[in-house]
């Protein structure tokens, strides 16, 4: 079938002789890029820590989710359980593994949140290690898991991290031109739009097995790219309205005040997650739903919360606890 396949397979005789220790831990370091995680890691930076990093993350991993998307849906690949009967993935590693193979979806958040701090280059030394190293981590547990080859993984990581470079490079240049944020925008709006019609409109391999069930249905796996385009575009939207009209800032919040931005902001955003998005996806099936209800969800860390956080500080007495 491949060096790829062989690859996994010789992982998992290794995996299975020496029990489930080292497949535990990799599990957990593949939470790092899952999509449910990393949306919650960017509010909090954004919300709470560092404005400008948390914009820098959060443009950036809109760039990588496009780009995911566009790669997979062109691509096509077949997962290596698919390709190959013999890999059967650890646990419930597969839970996870949406969509079609080619790249790493899981990688490329990694190179986002933490391949970011790489790129963006003004960390210790030794923090841009440890976050090199975490991303290598998240990449290794994609194929130790056997859910992902190598080539899934390598250039999942390569694309991720030279987006997160062009990100920077485009950020720093609407520094100079702040009054082209509106062109950003709109650029990013039509790429996320061809990306949705590319997605929707193309033929999709039709392959079945020996009892001619069809293995992999193209319509479902394009589901993962819908989110995306949702995701991106509230997330383009939100950053353009939020710089022009609400303006909010990290500088010189009270530890107080940071905690209050997270729990509320934390409520809010697994209520519109977890109640609110659902309801909406019953209402409006199919890829409107899924883009609709992706866009509700990033908008709101991107630009509701933000709004509300004018209104939320000044109700929180800026007191600094004194040092005993």
């Amino acid at each position: 079938m491949g060096l790829d396949i062989d690859i996994l397979l010789a992982l998992q005789n290794f995996r299975n002789g020496i029990g489930g220790g080292l497949a535990e831990f990799f599990s957990k370091m593949t939470f790092f890029g899952e999509v449910a995680t990393v949306p919650v890691i960017l509010a909090i930076i954004y919300w709470c820590i560092n404005k400008t990093y948390g914009t820098y993350l959060m443009m950036g991993w809109g760039g990588v989710r496009i780009a995911n998307g566009l790669l997979k849906v062109t691509a096509c690949a077949y997962r290596p359980w698919i390709r190959d009967a013999r890999v059967v993935p650890y646990g419930n590693a597969i839970t996870t593994a949406t969509g079609y193979s080619f790249p790493s979806g899981h990688t490329m958040n990694a190179a986002t949140i933490f391949g970011g701090g790489v790129v963006y280059n003004r960390f210790p030394r030794f923090l841009r290690i440890a976050m090199f190293l975490l991303v290598l981590s998240v990449a290794f547990s994609r194929v130790y898991l056997g859910v992902h080859t190598p080539q899934d993984v390598l250039v999942g990581m390569g694309t991720g991290l030279l987006v997160m470079w062009l990100t920077l490079k485009l950020l720093r240049w609407v520094e100079k031109h702040p009054e082209k944020d509106w062109w950003v925008v709109g650029i990013g709006l039509l790429l996320a739009a061809g990306t949705a019609v590319y997605a929707a409109l193309k033929p999709y391999p039709v392959d079945y097995d020996a009892d001619g069930k069809l293995l992999v249905d193209g319509v479902k796996m394009a589901n993962d790219t819908f989110k995306s385009v949702g995701w991106t575009s509230a997330i383009l939207v939100g950053w353009v309205l939020e710089r022009r009209y609400v303006k909010f800032t990290t500088d010189g919040l009270t530890m107080t005040q940071r905690a209050a931005r997270l729990v509320v902001g934390l409520i809010g955003y697994y209520v519109v997650s977890l109640i609110v998005c659902p309801l909406l996806k019953g209402w409006i099936p199919g890829m409107a739903g899924t883009i609709i209800t992706c866009f509700l969800q990033m908008f709101f860390i991107s630009f509701i919360f933000p709004w509300c956080m004018k209104f939320l500080d000044r109700k929180i007495p800026a007191v600094k606890i004194e040092k005993l």
